[in-house]
């Protein structure tokens, strides 16, 4: 019994073009929505969350759809070419609405420059503001008008001497300039209106394959090899993850000084590698085929006595059902302190910390790809429970590190927890999703693939709005500390889960001579 790992890369490129995607979205979308719409945390939250309210109903659609697909191509390939397609093209034409918002506020976007600043005085001179850090301000009462022009964005940092974002511009300059473009967008919400219709038409496109793409993995790969198999899938996620950071630092998309940055080429750079990651799967993939050859070694290997288990659902024991419910809700918990970070990081690098958020995930992602076949190998040898269980406590630990790192802290350390969180959130996306697949049966991958997603994109909706609340109510800060507890919660309800560890079929006479891989 051997995974065959040039299949499933091939498999893993339909994850790749997701993970591109996502990443870049999250990267982006909150930075356009807070510095060229001027929303608040919590509405950029409920933006966020839009996506995976659209998910909740229509990744569990499309899963039992896919389930039912008899396509020449397969049940899955049909849907990842026609989600892939429309989000490319989208994502593009999302480009061009940021633009239009981008010259309706071109008057406060230059940096360091006085009329500019003078400008965003008068504008908010008498406006109660917050800082990042929580702390309401009256601008008049802290600066002149004279002295507000004089601020600059960068500074020396008197320890490194390298330059710095100011603690006056991260304070007062940034929340002022926002506080203007708010006001340009309330009285002509025309570009926000579109921005989010496009946004919409892109959501839509992906979750059309989403759930397809995933299941397809647990298609041609039989049960006991599926941790090792979805180490490699979520390889090929996180390359493509990598390859969007790596991007965004190329073209300095986290630089204090691009907040108003023209995305034209970045969006379109993604949607080219999202068509060229399709075209490999097209060319390489032969879904039917492997997919038939999946049910046969299932059958061969003892893992199913018949043929018909492949092809009607089966009902779920009573522990069976609690434990698939502890571990939907243990999805659902680590992703409300996960996403939280990664859906708000960005905002967060550069107000709270002064750092490039690009490198720092980038390190992230690294370690990722490090972790995904040595977590899938322990899996195997520990079992899937415990080896998520040491993932959850290294992600809470690293999460619960970071929420003492401040701008002026060690660079070095921040990046050695978030190089511990990759590993921590590998270990646990290798083995959690075949947890959920391991109950199901071959006709109702789809089905089951919809019910993790269901548990990821519930907590994904909450997450953002949540955590943007309490960042807007007592500052920034919170994120990390919010992160850390919701991510130590899922270690209490994965303590109660018994089912869902692969299952290895004993061999007997000369088939127990096979060495395994």
């Amino acid at each position: 019994m051997k995974l065959n790992y040039k299949r499933t890369i091939l498999v893993g490129f339909a994850f790749f073009l997701i993970m591109a995607f996502w990443q870049a979205y999250d990267a982006t979308i909150p930075v356009i929505l807070t510095n060229k719409f001027g929303m608040s945390q919590l509405w950029s939250g409920v933006i966020m969350a839009a996506d995976n309210i659209l998910a909740l109903f229509m990744l569990p659609l499309f899963g039992a759809l896919s389930d039912k697909c008899k396509n020449r191509r397969g049940r899955r390939t049909p849907f990842i070419i026609i989600g892939t397609t429309i989000a490319a093209v989208t994502l593009v034409a999302l480009s061009f609405v940021d633009n239009m918002q981008l010259q309706k506020i071109s008057e406060y976007t230059k940096i360091d420059d006085q009329q500019t600043l003078v400008r965003i005085y008068e504008q908010q001179a008498d406006a109660t503001l917050k800082t990042p850090e929580g702390d309401e301000f009256v601008l008049h009462d802290k600066f002149t008008k004279e002295e507000f022009s004089q601020i600059k964005m960068n500074e020396k940092d008197p320890v490194t001497g390298k330059d710095k974002v100011s603690d006056a511009y991260t304070n007062y300059v940034a929340p002022a300039r926002e506080a203007c473009v708010a006001d340009i967008t309330a009285q002509d919400p025309s570009a926000l209106i579109i921005f989010i219709a496009v946004l919409l038409v892109i959501l839509v496109s992906m979750s059309i394959f989403r759930s397809p793409a995933v299941a397809l993995m647990p298609d041609v790969t039989i049960k006991p090899l599926r941790s090792k198999a979805n180490a490699v899938i979520n390889l090929m996620g996180t390359a493509g993850g990598i390859a969007i950071l790596g991007l965004g630092i190329v073209l300095k998309t986290s630089a204090a000084g691009n907040v108003f940055m023209n995305y034209y080429l970045y969006f379109a750079i993604v949607a080219g590698l999202m068509l060229v990651a399709l075209l490999v799967f097209l060319l390489t993939v032969r879904e039917p085929l492997w997919a038939k050859q999946m049910q046969e070694d299932t059958i061969r290997y003892g893992i199913e006595e018949k043929a018909e288990h492949q092809d009607s659902a089966r009902k779920l024991t009573r522990s069976e059902f609690i434990s698939l419910i502890l571990i939907l809700l243990s999805v659902a918990l680590w992703y409300f302190g996960y996403n939280a970070v990664t859906s708000k990081y960005s905002v967060y690098a550069g107000k709270i910390l002064d750092m490039d958020y690009n490198s720092t995930m980038l390190l992230a992602q690294a370690s990722a790809i490090v972790a995904y076949l040595p977590a899938g190998m322990l899996a195997s040898k520990i079992g899937r429970k415990k080896t998520i269980i040491g993932g959850v406590i290294l992600l809470a630990a690293a999460f619960g590190a970071a929420s003492f790192m401040r701008a002026g802290s060690s660079e070095l350390v921040m990046n050695v927890l978030f190089v511990l969180a990759g590993v921590g959130w590998a270990t646990i996306n290798v083995n959690s999703f075949p947890m959920v697949v391991e109950l199901s049966s071959g006709s109702d991958v789809g089905k089951y693939t919809g019910y993790y997603y269901t548990a990821s994109m519930a907590a994904q909706i909450l997450t953002p709005i949540l955590s943007g609340y309490l960042m807007d109510l007592t500052g920034d800060t919170v994120l990390f500390p919010y992160a850390a507890i919701f991510v130590a919660l899922a270690i209490v309800t994965m303590l109660f889960v018994t089912r869902g560890d692969s299952k290895v079929p004993h061999k007997k006479g000369i088939e127990a001579l096979v060495v395994e891989d």
